[in-house]
């Protein structure tokens, strides 16, 4: 019997090949998760930065907030990004 034939030969090299492809999807699936959770970071703290320029539009235009509740607002928003991961 030729070893290419064998049934012990053939399924080591069937378990090797689906042990590497899993390997290779797994990683592969983790970076891509790493990529997706930096996309997000940066999507998030690009709505903060909108969401708080606009609450400063709406606070200058009503006329209820000074310069300095200002800043402290936005600090606010900006400082609280971290935090929310955290507290899950």
């Amino acid at each position: 019997m030729s070893m290419i034939r064998h049934p012990l030969l053939l399924l080591g090299v069937n378990l090797s090949a689906i042990a590497a492809s899993t390997y290779l999807l797994r990683e592969h699936h983790i970076y891509n998760l790493e990529e997706h959770e930096a996309r997000m970071d940066e999507l998030e703290g690009t709505l903060r930065g909108h969401i708080g320029l606009i609450e400063e539009s709406l606070d200058r235009i009503e006329g209820k907030a000074t310069e300095a509740d200002r800043g402290k607002k936005m600090n606010e928003y900006y400082s609280k990004r971290g935090r929310d991961e955290k507290s899950q």
